[in-house]
């Protein structure tokens, strides 16, 4: 089983980013102002209340497909897909197959390929100013002239979706940013992610372009390295100036892996003026493993208001199920 792995790894992963992770006040530390608290935190809260009520018996996937429960999903995202990773069915899917710019959700990728090179985790990496954004102006905490290994800079990439980060990966790869992005490109075709394409390691191009199914290929993928967890969920973090001993200190973009409610265990979150706002995560709910894309999100805070749409919706049709099943049994007795 797939949270098996992760907990048989996790004190192996642990030591690993151990220099790297310490607990950070997110309001007084966070690249981004933190929300306020909106409607959608308050029935995040409730649900979670509901959640720890008498589990229900197992209810099969095909089973919620039947209810023809997606009706009653109303999502703000464009695009939207939810799938039980368990049994590959697809429980929600909305323009699942419309290619659309995916913003930072880019960096899944980066990191993939970075790994996938087994390229040294602890090699030590300069900062530069051909690391800057030159094409949106993006800000990063990552100050010139400072180094990092180069698993600090995967953590920043992933978990606070640092672009300076992201870029500085991809010019020391083996051939630089070009061969990079041909590297990016090579393993979405193997993948059969025939629908995207890769401009840039960050996501800031908006030439980077794919699909929700695509982007579930890249998830299942992502999943088979286990580093992705930590790398990804990390509440809070900081990352060494090798060059100073200063520490940095991060939050995740993903306020859901920041809440403690939720139980993720990948997640990468993204936004550009072209792409909206965008998530892509696995989590369980309700003890069903889930893949979640959603693109093209136009409010700040609707992928994560559509992340507890789906938590409720889900909720409620498998309790409509449960209850269906013990009134058949009952006339059936």
């Amino acid at each position: 089983m797939k949270l098996d792995r992760h907990h048989i790894a996790r004190g192996a992963i642990s030591g690993m980013l151990a220099l790297t992770v310490f607990l950070a006040t997110p309001q007084a530390t966070g690249t981004q102002n933190e929300p306020v608290a909106t409607p959608e935190d308050h029935t995040a809260a409730l649900t979670e209340s509901n959640s720890r009520s008498q589990p229900l018996p197992y209810i099969n996937a095909l089973d919620i497909v039947r209810q023809n429960g997606a009706r009653r999903l109303p999502l703000r995202s464009g695009v939207a897909l939810v799938m039980d990773t368990r049994e590959g069915v697809m429980l929600y899917e909305n323009n699942a197959d419309q290619p659309r710019p995916i913003a930072s959700l880019t960096k899944l990728m980066s990191a993939l390929v970075i790994l996938e090179a087994e390229l040294p985790l602890t090699e030590a990496i300069a900062i530069t100013r051909e690391d800057r954004d030159r094409l949106r102006g993006t800000h990063s905490r990552l100050p010139f002239d400072s180094v990092y290994t180069r698993l600090d800079l995967l953590h920043a990439a992933l978990a606070a979706s640092d672009n300076r980060a992201a870029a500085a990966l991809a010019r020391t790869y083996p051939g630089g940013k070009e061969a990079f992005v041909q590297a990016m490109n090579a393993k979405a075709q193997q993948l059969g992610m025939l629908s995207t394409r890769y401009a840039d390691a960050s996501g800031l191009d908006s030439n980077n372009i794919s699909t929700a199914r695509d982007l579930v290929k890249l998830i299942a993928a992502v999943d088979k390295h286990l580093l992705f967890h930590q790398l990804t969920t990390t509440a809070s973090f900081g990352v060494t100036n090798l060059r100073t001993g200063k520490q940095i200190a991060f939050v995740n973009t993903n306020r859901l892996a920041r809440s403690g409610s939720w139980e993720i265990e990948l997640s990468k979150t993204g936004y550009t003026a072209a792409a909206g706002n965008c998530i892509a995560m696995q989590t369980t709910i309700n003890s069903r493993p889930l893949t979640i894309v959603l693109l093209n999100s136009w409010g700040k805070l609707d992928k994560f208001g559509d992340s507890v749409r789906i938590r409720d919706w889900l909720t409620k049709t498998e309790h409509r199920i449960s209850t269906q099943k013990q009134i058949l049994a009952r006339i059936e007795s």
